[in-house]
């Protein structure tokens, strides 16, 4: 990647260095911009590192959907050994357009994580669990970024709770759900089910955010036994889920919170390892660069043609 183009293309296009056996790429809708050729090539390395998990053909939503324009909208994390190449894990975020507070804004769901299972545990989860949503959210001029979740892993549910705020439902952390939380949540469950391959017959309990019946809509062989679903550290997670959710049924819980500073902070300080805090911090340092250093150039070059970066229309 050439940095001079990713300092003026609008969708993020960076590489990352996660350790010095894995390197990374955030591809940020790359639907909208990337040639059709290198877009079949990201999608093959997507279905390589799932059937690494699940049996070929066996998830139909989201980015495994073709025709859906899912990668319109999909900011992309994938993760190669850096020996050979080979794509060994992967998070799909996806962006979803709603209403909030009389204006149009984004929700990102924090979407799919897969892993190679012969490639866990070898530290670097912390780079697909929140650093894109970081680097979204410094790039958003540190503007709190609202995010969703839907899952029936208590590991999972435990990430967003410890990992963002304002978090609603937040096991063991008393919170309240605020009309934003309930606004959110009906716009998600009536525009976007296909995102995380909830069917159109599942029942959101808007007093519980629990999604009852919820793998009918393409997601229907991630379904799992409360047995065999990842635990928590923190027992109270676990508790929650296995209270809340009938997974004989297939249920799942509806989170919705926020990334801010307060998250920024505790995310920077408690789960990217020393190791990698300088190069993520260049990458921090760089967006808002772009953001907040690019419009004086641009103010101050009148001379020059920036299309849509200019305020108004050129003829």
């Amino acid at each position: 990647m050439k940095w001079g183009k990713a300092l003026t293309q609008h969708w993020l296009d960076l590489p990352v260095t996660v350790t010095r056996e894995i390197s990374g790429h955030i591809y940020e809708r790359p639907g909208l911009w990337m040639e059709p050729a290198a877009l079949d090539s990201l999608a093959g390395e997507l279905r390589a590192v799932a059937a690494t998990s699940l049996p070929a053909g066996l998830l139909d939503y989201g980015v495994f959907a073709p025709g859906t324009g899912a990668f319109d909208r999909a900011i992309i994390t994938v993760l190669r050994d850096r020996s050979d190449g080979r794509p060994i894990a992967f998070n799909a975020l996806s962006a979803m357009d709603v209403t909030h507070g009389g204006a149009r804004t984004t929700v990102t769901h924090l979407g799919l994580v897969i892993i190679d299972p012969g490639t866990r545990g070898r530290g670097f989860s912390w780079a697909l669990y929140g650093l894109t949503t970081l680097l979204l959210f410094v790039r958003n001029q540190l503007r709190p970024l609202w995010i969703s979740s839907v899952t029936q892993v208590p590991a999972v549910v435990g990430l967003v709770t410890e990992g963002f705020d304002n978090v609603y439902p937040a096991p063991g952390r008393n919170s309240v759900r605020r009309f934003d939380h309930l606004l959110l949540a009906r716009q998600i469950m009536r525009d976007h089910r296909d995102v995380f391959g909830v069917g159109k017959d599942a029942d959101f309990d808007e007093d519980r955010f629990v999604i009852r019946n919820a793998y009918t809509g393409g997601s229907d062989h991630l379904k799992k036994s409360f047995a065999d679903s990842s635990k928590h550290r923190d027992a109270v997670h676990n508790d929650f889920c296995e209270r809340e959710l009938d997974y004989d049924r297939g249920d799942d819980v509806l989170q919705i919170g926020e990334m801010n500073l307060q998250a920024a902070r505790r995310y920077l300080t408690k789960d990217v390892p020393r190791a990698s805090l300088p190069g993520v911090l260049a990458m921090l340092a760089f967006l808002l660069l772009q953001r907040l250093t690019l419009p004086l150039v641009y103010w101050f070059t009148p001379s020059r043609r920036w299309g849509l970066l200019r305020p108004w229309r050129e003829q």
